[in-house]
């Protein structure tokens, strides 16, 4: 296999590794069509979307379009985050309005003012952890966790030295408000499907 003799070569070397070589890796491997791909912690995470992953992120995806135009609102786009080995397809993103690719042209993590993820129950340990933790570091201002599985939504904001000093946690049904916000808006939940 090429990542693995480009993985050993780069190894005998001493070369550190770079998410820039894993994305290449990744791009060189055959992922069957309709899974995502992020690495976490320098971790590869390959997951199949599930019919209710996608209707919940539609939703969301959906009600942002209502305050965001469509090119400041991103799904399964990689953006960087601080932490060792962070590059995340997050479920949804909502840029801030004069966001900017930066010299690779990525979407900066600096310009990120929303993340919604929609857990699986293969990965939810990364969103509720790592992740959370590296959005936090990033100083994005809104994450929602959707939990399809219990039926809950978890809000986390006021970011402050790596850790959300906000944490809400509701059930489908009752709203995300989001007016206090840089997103100024409410997200509805009644309609978001339960696996």
């Amino acid at each position: 296999m090429t990542v693995l003799a480009d993985r050993t070569e780069m190894a005998d070397q001493g070369e550190e590794l770079t998410l820039d070589q894993m994305f290449e890796w990744l791009q060189r491997m055959h992922i069957p069509e309709g899974f995502k791909t992020e690495i976490v912690g320098g971790g590869i995470f390959v997951t199949p979307q599930r019919d209710t992953h996608w209707e919940i992120i539609a939703d969301i995806y959906e009600q942002l379009r209502t305050a965001y135009p469509r090119k400041r609102v991103k799904s399964d786009v990689r953006i960087d985050y601080p932490g060792h080995l962070n590059g995340f397809a997050s479920d949804v993103v909502a840029l801030v309005e004069d966001a900017r690719k930066d010299a690779k042209g990525h979407w900066r993590h600096e310009d990120v003012e929303f993340v919604a993820e929609v857990i699986s129950r293969d990965t939810a340990r990364n969103d509720y952890g790592p992740k959370k933790a590296a959005y936090a570091a990033a100083e994005v201002p809104v994450y929602v966790i959707v939990n399809p599985y219990t039926g809950t939504w978890h809000l986390h904001t006021l970011p402050k030295d790596g850790a959300y000093r906000g944490e809400l946690t509701l059930d489908f049904g009752k709203e995300i408000d989001l007016t206090d916000t840089p997103v100024g808006l409410v997200l509805r939940t009644d309609e978001f499907p339960r696996d």
